[in-house]
C-alpha cells in the first residue's frame, strides 16, 4: 500500500514539474505569438488614450513622438470620475479601419467596396461603426511619383497600395495607403487595419453555418447588362442566407444607390454578429480565429482578436451602433480623371463639414441618440 501511494505521489511530482518545465519553456514562444501582429503595421499617430482617465482636451490634444506609433496625448479633469477598467483585456478605447475589398483571391490588387470606421470603447462596452462613402475624390499621398498620380477616388487609395500594383511602398500596403488618405483627407486616425476579400468573407460566413436576415422591402439586384454582374432577386421577410447570398446582397447597388447599399451591408454585419454571439458559435470562435488569421488583411494581434471576440456577447443592444455619414451632405458629380483621360463619377460634399462629423464620431459625441439601434 505504502509503495503505491508512494508511486502515485512521484508520478504527480514528475507531472507537476514537467507542467512547469513545460509552461517554462512554451508560455514565452506562445505568449510571444499570441502578441505578434498579423501584418504590416500603419506606422501613424494613434488615438489611443494614454491616460486612465478618458477625457479628451483640445487644448492638449498633441502628439507624442517618442513611439514608433505615438499616441495622441488625453489629459484628465481634476473633477473626473474614474473610468471603469476596460473589459477583456482590451485598451479602453480602440479604432480600426475596416475594409470589404472587392478582389477575390488575395489582396495584391482590388478596390475598397466598403470602407468603415469602427470605435470601440472597451468600457461601456460601446461600438460605434461609420461608413464612409467610397466615391469620395480625394488626395492620396505618398505614391511613386513616376506614376504621376496623387488624386483619386477614396477606394482607390486601397487600390494603388495593393502589393501588386507597384505605386506605394510605404508601410501597411492597401490600408496603409488608404489610413494615410483619410488622415489626410479628413483628419481620422486609426489604431489597426481589418480588410476582407469576397472568397473569404463567403468562407467565414458558410463557416459559422450562413447568417438570417429579416428584410422589409424585396431587394432586387438582377440585371441583364452583361457589363454588371447579376446579383439575384432577395424576397421580403426571413430568411436563411448562405456565404455566396450573404455576399450578393451585400453588393446590391445597380437600382439603388451606394448609400442603400451600406444599408445592405449593415443588415449582414448585424446577422454576422448575432450568429457570432450565439452560444454554439462563440466556443468556436478560438479556431475561427486560427483558421482564418492567414486569409484577412489584418495588424490586430491573436490576443486583440480575441479580445474583440470576448467584447462581442457583452455589447447591449443599444451599443452597437452602424451609421453613416447623413445622405443629404452629397451629390452626384463628375471630375475629370487625369489617369483615364476621362470625367468620372464622383459624390461631392463640404469636407470641412465632413471633418466635423468625424471629429465628433471620433470623440464619442455623435451619434449621440440614435432614432433605433442599427441592428435589430
Amino acid at each position: 500500500m505504502r509503495n503505491t501511494k508512494k508511486i502515485i505521489l512521484t508520478s504527480l511530482g514528475i507531472l507537476v514539474a514537467g507542467l512547469i518545465v513545460g509552461g517554462a519553456i512554451f508560455y514565452p514562444r506562445i505568449h510571444q505569438r499570441m502578441q505578434t501582429p498579423l501584418g504590416p503595421g500603419l506606422e501613424m499617430p494613434t488615438y489611443t488614450p494614454v491616460s486612465t482617465n478618458i477625457v479628451p482636451s483640445k487644448a492638449t490634444n498633441s502628439v507624442t513622438t517618442s513611439t514608433p506609433q505615438a499616441a495622441i496625448s488625453f489629459t484628465a479633469t481634476p473633477d473626473a470620475s474614474p473610468t471603469p477598467a476596460p473589459l477583456c483585456g482590451g485598451p479602453p478605447l480602440m479604432f480600426i479601419l475596416g475594409v470589404g475589398a472587392d478582389s477575390g483571391q488575395d489582396y495584391k490588387y482590388g478596390l475598397a467596396d466598403a470602407i468603415r470606421i469602427a470605435r470601440i470603447d472597451f468600457t461601456i462596452p460601446k461600438v460605434t461603426v461609420l461608413s464612409i462613402p467610397r466615391d469620395l475624390w480625394v488626395e492620396i499621398p505618398d505614391l511613386d511619383p513616376k506614376r504621376n498620380v496623387d488624386h483619386g477616388k477614396l477606394n482607390q487609395a486601397y487600390f494603388f497600395g495593393g502589393e501588386g500594383m507597384g505605386y506605394y511602398s510605404g508601410p501597411g500596403g492597401g490600408p496603409g495607403l488608404l489610413a494615410r488618405t483619410l488622415k489626410l483627407n479628413f483628419s481620422v486616425q486609426v489604431d489597426h487595419y481589418g480588410a476582407v476579400n469576397m472568397n473569404t468573407f463567403v468562407k467565414i460566413v458558410d463557416a459559422v453555418g450562413g447568417i438570417d436576415v429579416d428584410l422589409e422591402k424585396p431587394v432586387d439586384g438582377r440585371s441583364d447588362d452583361p457589363a454588371t454582374v447579376d446579383l439575384g432577386f432577395f424576397n421580403a421577410g426571413q430568411q436563411h442566407l448562405t456565404g455566396e447570398a450573404a455576399l450578393r446582397l451585400s453588393r446590391v447597388r445597380k437600382l439603388y444607390n451606394d448609400f442603400t447599399r451600406q444599408d445592405f451591408q449593415t443588415i449582414v454585419l448585424c446577422a454576422l454578429k448575432d450568429k457570432l454571439t450565439e452560444p454554439s458559435v462563440v466556443i468556436k470562435i478560438p479556431k475561427l480565429i486560427s483558421a482564418f488569421q492567414d486569409s484577412v488583411q489584418t495588424d490586430l494581434t491573436p490576443e486583440q482578436l480575441l479580445q474583440l471576440a470576448c467584447l462581442m456577447p457583452q455589447l447591449k443592444r443599444e451599443n452597437l451602433i452602424m451609421v453613416g455619414l447623413p445622405q443629404e451632405l452629397f451629390e452626384p458629380s463628375r471630375v475629370y480623371n487625369e489617369r483615364q483621360k476621362n470625367t468620372t463619377f464622383v459624390m461631392d460634399a463640404d469636407y470641412d463639414v465632413i471633418r466635423e462629423y468625424i471629429e465628433r464620431f471620433i470623440a464619442g459625441e455623435w451619434p449621440d441618440q440614435p432614432d433605433e439601434p442599427s441592428c435589430p
